[in-house]
């Protein structure tokens, strides 16, 4: 892990485990504290943090915003684990298999609070901008889930669509950490706007890379079974670019009920080699992360300030190929 972000990462670990979640019923507050305490790359809390420190702000007033996008973060994992009937999540059982899925539900449910709750410890001449970027970056998580969800009995998704869910699910969240750091070391609105953009762009690129690595990567290295998405039926840029020329057997994959899971795995994975859709999926990816390293050249501060935002676009593009 890099220098940079391993210092920063360490600050988050030692404020998200300053206060664990204490409260009755207990096992509605310990799924809290279970998921937080699973770790994970904290890449949205961090990011947080380098837009402060890229506009020379204070570290310590970018800490609410920080942890508010993770237990966000978390909070929408718990759910989208529930959706997805996922069963393991960094490698550990998912909450709603470790307790229930009941429990999991209206313990994501108290994280959305606990993640309101954190933001209000921001000062309050940046409150009023901070609520309005959060609030409508997490409607946009909930409009791209959906998407998601629609997108797995729909025969049709478009390349578009495809790109505009990822967008809405997980690049927004990205783009809301860098400009909410930015904010609150007092960026100018415009500068705010283009390292939103930066997150964006960033954030499409690394979930085209994890759409890759949910196909052909190790549960080391992406923490959870591989495969998950094929048989889930989702319709990442592969099976949309396989479609273009075996539509009928992907489709027959998808449609039989009887398969074996392995078996329907090596069969799909086989079909996006034989397409190309894995090497698209890639060039597609480094695309993104071109523009986002446009959008870090773009902004108005000092040159030597960038080089910890470009060394981690680097390592996460670079990350699986």
């Amino acid at each position: 892990m890099l220098k940079s972000y391993s210092e920063l990462l360490k600050k988050i670990e030692q404020e998200i485990h300053k206060n664990p979640y204490q409260g009755s019923p207990q096992n509605l507050y310990d799924p809290l504290n279970y998921i937080l305490g699973l770790g994970g790359k904290r890449i949205r809390p961090v990011l947080a943090l380098m837009g402060c420190e890229l506009y020379s702000g204070n570290l310590e007033k970018a800490i609410p915003s920080a942890l508010t996008v993770e237990v966000f973060h978390n909070f929408s994992l718990i759910h989208d684990d529930i959706m997805d009937k996922a069963p393991v999540r960094r490698g550990k059982p998912t909450v709603h298999e470790k307790w229930d899925t009941n429990i999991a539900i209206l313990s994501g449910d108290l994280m959305l609070v606990k993640a309101y709750e954190m933001l209000q410890k921001s000062e309050q001449n940046h409150l009023p901008e901070l609520f309005s970027v959060f609030n409508k970056t997490a409607a946009e998580v909930c409009d791209g889930q959906q998407m998601d969800m629609n997108f797995e009995t729909q025969t049709n998704v478009t390349e578009k669509e495809y790109l505009e869910m990822i967008r809405l699910k997980t690049s927004v969240l990205l783009g809301c950490s860098l400009q909410m750091g930015a904010i609150v070391a007092d960026a100018s609105i415009e500068e705010a706007q283009k390292i939103y953009n930066l997150g964006v762009n960033m954030g499409i690129g690394f979930q085209l890379m994890d759409d890759y690595l949910d196909a052909f990567g190790t549960p080391e290295l992406v923490g959870k079974l591989p495969g998950g998405d094929i048989l889930a039926n989702k319709k990442t840029i592969m099976v949309i670019k396989a479609m273009e020329t075996e539509k009928g057997k992907m489709q027959g994959l998808f449609n039989d009920e009887k398969i074996d899971d392995t078996h329907k795995i090596e069969e799909v994975k086989t079909l996006f080699i034989k397409t190309g859709s894995d090497v698209y999926l890639k060039s597609l990816s480094e695309r993104y992360f071109d523009l986002a390293s446009q959008n870090l050249k773009d902004l108005k501060v000092d040159e030597s300030k960038k080089s910890d935002l470009n060394e981690l676009l680097v390592y996460l593009h670079n990350r699986s190929f």
